[in-house]
């Protein structure tokens, strides 16, 4: 252990989309040899099994009605341990500064004197779109990605205004249980109700499922296939690209795996 007075790193480290083939290999190394790992609920556990037998692991899991520790006691937490000599991986699903609140996190290490590194990850919309095989781009049909959250204070008032349509991809990061007023909000923008909308869970893991819909059947989709987190929404004419396995062949490929 360090001595206290000097503080030792904050690692915020992404976790990426949920298989662990899917680490860097900077993450990979800090996790095994990490005696305390702060993380998120939606890391996946195969990921946290890579972590060294005598670890400390400490879950800080968010979900949209309950926080286990809100933001700035999980601030606190880095700090207090870091400035106590220990070293700590703060692993955050898919990339720390892709909505993970990373930024949050390495603001109040540095307001504190601690030492920090940020540890990329692969950010849920590439790894979701990656394991459907639906290109976020497209030479043919977008040319222009854009990520939102659509689970937010003020998501009435947020102005998407261009964001999806002709042309464009939107990948909409937590909008389960938001998905209603997603898909109202877009079409009163503008976008067509007839817009292809793709739904990925549990992203590059067993259990994934990718659904297809039109923008106006989101809801139905979303409510009617009991859609949970981790899922992203993508909303554009890329949605519709079909891959060389079908959804069925992803789906019975995701049960042998679990068999």
């Amino acid at each position: 252990m360090k001595n206290a007075a000097t503080p030792a790193t904050v690692y915020l480290v992404g976790a990426g989309p949920g298989d662990p083939d899917l680490l860097t290999l900077r993450a990979a190394r800090l996790l095994m040899q990490a005696r305390l790992v702060v993380h998120d609920g939606l890391v996946d556990p195969s990921i946290l099994a890579l972590a060294r037998p005598d670890a400390r692991l400490i879950s800080v899991a968010k979900s949209r009605s309950r926080h286990t520790m809100p933001q700035e006691e999980i601030n606190a937490l880095l700090v207090r341990e870091a400035q106590a000599g220990n070293s700590v991986v703060r692993l955050k699903g898919g990339d720390p500064f892709i909505f993970g609140r990373g930024g949050e996190e390495a603001d109040a290490c540095h307001a504190a004197g601690v030492p920090v590194e940020v540890v990329p990850g692969i950010s849920a919309a590439i790894g979701a779109a990656a394991a459907a095989q639906i290109p976020l781009t497209h030479r043919d049909s977008a040319s222009i990605v854009s990520f939102v959250a659509g689970q937010c204070k003020g998501l009435t008032e947020q102005d998407w205004s261009g964001l999806a349509g002709k042309g464009r991809t939107l990948v909409i990061y937590m909008g389960v249980t938001t998905a209603p007023q997603i898909a109202e909000k877009l079409m009163e923008d503008g976008v067509a109700p007839d817009c292809p909308v793709a739904v990925i869970e549990n992203a590059a893991r067993p259990t994934m499922r990718v659904l297809r819909a039109s923008l106006a059947g989101l809801p139905d989709l979303v409510s009617g296939a009991k859609v949970k987190s981790p899922a992203v929404i993508v909303i554009g004419e890329v949605a519709s690209q079909k891959s060389g396995r079908n959804d069925a062949a992803l789906r019975q490929l995701a049960l042998e795996a679990q068999g």
